[in-house]
């Protein structure tokens, strides 16, 4: 297939262009920055990505350039994955701002698209928005972030069924691995590799940690679903499903082997529960693709570690 895919600098996009290539597929990536104006872990990503995606520069979905390159191209398939993200944590996230950003233009690059051929489109989901996973009984969206994902593919929805073009919906969990932005893994490894023992402030909250590249190998999958079976339907690939706690106990154990000593983890007396207790995804990946190998993520994910935390 030849992919039209937004987001390839984050870093679960970094690992979706890889596994759609290498398994044959012919990848254009859209990047909103210059060639040269990215830093930190989004550079090494887009570096990584030399010479195996196609890309195109400073195109933001929606404006002209993008416009240009859907009225001008032929796609079998449209996967949007960029999102607005600028402070994503924070409970002054502007929902209808970063809405309005995701689906800009939305009805003339969906129209293009599906004139020139291409009958589907994937979006990236979160577990964290409303309707999503499984776990607690009100379903609500964890913060702003989740619920203007959660609008913008309804919006896409809407408009792709309008002129009968198939959308579906990958929905992610807590991916973690090689390339990741400093998160949760990564300060763990930081304060082993400094000699600390790190801490885990939720060690009650049961969550969907899962590797990113298992979690690309699902991505893959879902996008050469046979058109048949496409249409409104959505992937909910899951990894460990544990608590923060059992998952911090985890990472220290594959760390440890790796470096060849015991490390340890301070878990918390856990007492802010604004967060939903339990919000997972509900199919095993590790069951679905049981040719994916363990050992190797561990052990890449070590040698990552090792050189950039």
């Amino acid at each position: 297939m030849k992919v039209l895919l937004t987001g390839a600098s984050s870093f679960t996009g970094f690992w979706f262009a890889r596994q759609l290539v290498a398994s044959g597929h012919e990848v254009v990536a859209c990047f909103r920055g210059s060639q040269d104006s990215y830093e930190g872990g989004r550079r090494l990503r887009v570096e990584e990505l030399h010479g195996v995606v196609r890309p195109v520069w400073e195109v933001e979905v929606g404006d002209s350039a993008f416009l240009s390159i859907v009225q001008s191209e032929q796609f079998d398939l449209f996967c949007h994955h960029a999102a607005e993200m600028t402070d994503y944590r924070s409970w002054d996230f502007d929902i209808l701002d970063a809405t309005a950003k995701n689906t800009r233009s939305k009805r003339a690059i969906l129209q293009a698209l599906h004139e020139r051929g291409c009958q589907r489109i994937v979006m990236t989901g979160s577990v964290f928005e409303p309707f999503e996973g499984v776990g607690d009984a009100d379903q609500r969206s964890f913060n702003p972030y989740g619920l203007s994902k959660h609008i913008s593919y309804e919006i896409f929805r809407m408009e792709a069924e309008r002129i009968g073009m198939k959308i579906d919906k990958f929905v992610i969990p807590n991916p973690f691995g090689p390339f990741e932005e400093p998160r949760f893994t990564s300060y763990l490894a930081k304060e082993w590799q400094a000699g600390r023992t790190p801490g885990c402030r939720t060690p009650a909250y049961v969550r969907d940690n899962i590797p990113v590249d298992l979690l690309a190998h699902a991505y893959r999958a879902f996008c050469e679903k046979p058109l048949a079976f496409c249409g409104n339907s959505r992937a909910t690939p899951s990894g460990y499903v544990e608590s923060q706690g059992d998952f911090s106990l985890r990472v220290a154990r594959e760390y440890g082997n790796r470096a060849g000593r015991t490390v340890e983890v301070s878990l918390a007396d856990q007492e802010d529960f604004s967060e939903p207790l339990i919000r997972i995804n509900s199919r095993s990946a590790l069951e679905e693709f049981p040719e994916w190998d363990e050992e190797n993520f561990w052990n890449s994910t070590f040698e990552y570690w090792c050189k950039f935390s």
